[in-house]
């Protein structure tokens, strides 16, 4: 039977009929009661002549997290199916994901259950496959995600807001949508009605999705999606948020790990280092051997006491928390999302680092954490522990004004204090507007410095434009640090990949360093270096250096603002380190298959005595008319079957970035050598497209190199020339 009226294409087709079971809800008491409503509605729309049906994906589009491309009619029938509509960088989206995690924990594919991301991107930077790849490792989503850069199912479906989830039968018709965050319940109550309602009717098949986790495919670093970074200059010592790894790491400046408090698992735990947990940690702030810590999808701050050796927590209750006002002791009081902290004065002159500011990425506000009894501007005595909004209404908007609770922020994610006149201001770093603005520490007046527009209900004015004030713009800056020596300001603009500096004084924005390419190119010149995403950074040497986490990097790199020249920053572990979180074993990467038509050259053999260090020179030549891909890397591999004792401790693998400078493999000769004849293997794999990048192509070679081991001291042996015209 027909339900009553027209139903259009797109999700304004459910509203009709779901409307009034949302309103039903509302008066029931039991679970039972709101299980019997939601298989009545189910009922109902089954019922329906014709099915609300989805869209099939576009072909062609990318997938992450499967073996092959997802379709709707060929894969996903007879499963219930949740699509999940977010974009990586929106707070909301995050916090979706462990209500997601939680019903995958519950239900499997086997039970008939599959979440699928539809990422559709708000910002140019998110339409791009490897950004997605990091935030999908990063925010650690186990479920198939495609990336619908074009937003074509987006449109079909009339999707309007991020997040929104729809709800799947099992022959691909639209049964239900959950528009924003916080539907943990009716998530539940949906999906687990609709596997009932569909399994008593014999539809649900246990059929296996093929799922296969990009994270499985990455090597491991030191560091894993830094987020911010904080340097202590009593001590010579950098705080590391290394929040990949769920971890803080305190280093001296050279790189050497002093602490690695928590990781490799999110947890939230306090105690002692070795028992202690966070979960994706981001801002961090140290003074006295004290480092606070936005613990961010733990909803906590926490304390981190170097002299005890403790973790603590200091404000939070461990779950989102929806209070936009606050006022509560620290620890009794919810907050959300906390993204970075920085340590302030109350103005008081006979106290000094008596306020923890922090920016509340979750409701979208400045809130204040006082660590010694004072007042806030407009506010009453308050006492030592308290936790509060100072500015911000919580409505998502790029709203500047004299009042702070009329203010508007979208996502603040960067704070820098400048307690000295005539600033006397916080300056944020508000990402979705892509501004960055100032809150007086005098009044709580916020004020515009650069970025965005004048309309504070447009959240898409941005862009990568030096200039002056709002003529200026930037795409989702995360992070800003303030050098009270030179009276400027230094923005980690993360998606347009590029380090700013703005002069308070004329809101002159220009470009100080970073080409815009995505990708870890590391030059003498600030101009010609690159960055993925920096989402944090710190003054020090007096002004001299400036340390920026290069978050999709995983690195820390320093630059030298006086002689203009970028550098990594090694992370070590040494012998006599207090390590009490996991450092990340290498692991050594997979070597893929050679094409069949790979050919195979078998080189004169080579004598060779232990000790020695034999030299492979590759010099391939690719067709006439092509480059390299970029963003693809060429690479070689070595192996050695049955004589694996070879390449024990050695680097087995390769990128090949230049054609035109291609390295030197370097074999060095073990000093037990367990054979007198070895044969190893060199595979090369050469990814290049037409100089118009046209077409794309892979070729693939392998090099065998007989070894004979010998006793006797061979004179000066030239590189073996690894030669190869495709």
């Amino acid at each position: 039977m027909a339900a009553p009226g027209a139903r259009g294409p797109g999700l304004s087709g459910l509203l009709p009929a779901q409307t009034p079971l949302e309103y039903a809800l509302l008066d029931a008491v039991t679970q039972q009661e709101k299980g019997d409503l939601v298989y009545q509605y189910l009922q109902k729309v089954d019922g329906w002549e014709q099915d609300l049906a989805v869209p099939e994906f576009p072909e062609g589009l990318e997938w992450l997290n499967t073996e092959e491309p997802i379709s709707v009619y060929r894969d996903l029938c007879g499963k219930v199916v949740v699509l999940d509509f977010f974009t990586y960088c929106c707070i909301n989206c995050i916090h979706l994901l462990p209500d997601l995690h939680a019903l995958e924990q519950t239900y499997s594919d086997q039970d008939g259950l599959l979440v699928v991301g539809v990422h559709s991107a708000k910002f140019p930077n998110e339409k791009v496959l490897e950004n997605i790849k990091s935030a999908v490792l990063r925010y650690n989503i186990t479920h198939p995600v495609v990336n619908d850069a074009d937003a074509s199912l987006w449109q079909e479906l009339e999707v309007s807001c991020w997040p929104t989830l729809v709800i799947l039968g099992p022959r691909g018709n639209m049964l239900f949508s959950l528009i924003g965050e916080g539907h943990k319940d009716k998530l539940f109550l949906y999906t687990s009605i609709a596997l009932k309602y569909y399994k008593d009717r014999g539809q649900i098949r246990d059929k296996k999705i093929g799922i296969r986790l990009y994270k499985d495919t990455l090597p491991p670093s030191p560091l894993l999606f830094p987020g911010k970074v904080a340097v202590d200059g009593a001590s010579n010592r950098l705080v590391i948020a290394d929040t990949g790894h769920h971890r803080i790491l305190v280093v001296w400046k050279n790189g050497q790990i002093q602490y690695s408090i928590g990781g490799p698992n999110p947890g939230r735990k306090d105690g002692i280092f070795s028992e202690s947990s966070f979960n994706s940690p981001q801002g961090v702030a140290m003074v006295d051997n004290i480092i606070y810590v936005a613990d961010t999808e733990n909803h906590l701050i926490r304390k981190i006491d170097l002299n005890a050796e403790k973790v603590s927590t200091v404000a939070g209750v461990g779950i989102q928390g929806t209070d936009k006002e606050g006022g509560a002791e620290g620890e009794q009081q919810p907050i959300s999302s906390p993204w970075d902290v920085v340590v302030g004065t109350l103005g008081s002159k006979d106290q000094r680092d008596d306020v923890l500011w922090i920016a509340m990425a979750g409701t979208h506000q400045i809130w204040a954490l006082l660590l010694a009894s004072g007042k806030l501007p407009k506010k009453n005595e308050l006492k030592k522990g308290a936790c509060l909004r100072f500015a911000g209404s919580g409505n998502e908007e790029n709203r500047n004004n004299a009042y702070p609770h009329k203010a508007g922020f979208a996502q603040p994610s960067g704070l820098s204090l400048a307690s000295e006149d005539p600033w006397s201001c916080l300056f944020v770093a508000d990402s979705e507007s892509s501004t960055v603005r100032t809150v007086s520490l005098k009044d709580g007046a916020v004020k515009h410095l650069v970025g965005g527009e004048r309309d504070p209900m447009n959240l898409f004015a941005f862009g990568d434009v030096d200039g002056l004030g709002i003529n200026a713009k930037l795409q989702h800056p995360l992070g800003v640090a303030w050098d009270k020596k030179k009276n400027l300001l230094y923005v980690a603009d993360s998606y347009n990949h590029k380090i700013k500096v703005v002069d308070p004084k004329t809101k002159n924005c220009t470009t100080l360093a970073g080409t815009g390419d995505m990708n870890t190119v590391i030059s003498s010149s600030f101009t010609e270096s690159t960055f993925n995403e920096p989402g944090g950074l710190c003054i020090g040497e007096n002004g001299r250096l400036l340390y920026v986490a290069d978050t999709n990097n995983h690195q820390i790199k320093i630059m030298d603002l006086e002689t203009k020249t970028i550098s990594m920053l090694p992370i070590f572990r040494p012998d006599n380190a207090v390590v009490d979180g996991p450092f990340p074993e290498e692991k050594p990467k997979t070597v893929p298959k050679l094409p069949k038509s790979a050919p195979s050259i078998r080189l004169s053999p080579v004598a060779a005595c232990p000790g020695q260090t034999l030299e492979f020179k590759l010099s391939l030549d690719l067709p006439s008319g092509t480059k390299l891909t970029e963003g693809v890397p060429s690479c070689w591999f070595l192996t050695a079957e049955g004589n694996e004792w070879l390449l024990q401790g050695q680097i087995p693998s390769g990128d090949i970035e230049n054609i035109s400078n291609q390295p030197t493999i370097l074999l060095p000769i073990p000093g037990d050598c367990l054979s007198l004849e070895a044969v190893i293997s060199i595979s090369v794999f050469l990814y290049y497209c037409s100089e118009d990048s046209s077409a794309c192509m892979m070729k693939g070679i392998l090099f065998s190199q007989p070894l004979q081991i010998t006793d006797t001291q061979p004179g000066c042996t030239a590189p073996v020339e690894l030669r190869y015209v495709f």
